[in-house]
């Protein structure tokens, strides 16, 4: 048993650096350090929902649903939970430390609007 300190493991990363902390079920806690970026790449995740905490800084995720776009303002000890299925991005990125639980697969796209593209697999279902 031991303990993790995503905080102090931030200070060895380098901006956009992503980092295991821990395992957890069959997949793990993950962290990520992140500044002065516009916006990051498009992900979604066809078969979970995703948590994302802002631990320190801030940040906005953004979220697509078939017709809206939602986005959503973090700052420290504030979590969003993307549900599975919808195109997420982070934009507005400030000193931020992220600690995120993905367990399902990942699929990227640096389309303008991912939704557009022929080979988006999942349909996203309005934001509860």
């Amino acid at each position: 048993m031991r303990s993790h300190d995503p905080l102090d493991l931030a200070k060895t990363l380098d901006p956009f650096d992503f980092r295991e902390l821990a395992p957890f079920n069959d997949s793990a806690f993950c962290m990520y350090y992140g500044d002065s970026l516009e916006s990051s790449d498009w992900e979604l995740h066809p078969d979970t929902d995703e948590l994302l905490m802002v631990l320190r800084g801030s940040v906005t995720v953004e979220i697509l649903t078939a017709t809206d776009r939602y986005r959503i303002p973090l700052t420290a000890g504030q979590f969003a939970i993307v549900p599975k299925g919808h195109w997420h991005r982070h934009i507005d990125i400030v000193e931020v430390v992220e600690l995120f639980f993905t367990p399902g697969a990942t699929v990227e796209s640096t389309a303008v609007d991912p939704r557009l593209e022929s080979t988006s697999a999942a349909v996203p279902s309005p934001m509860p």
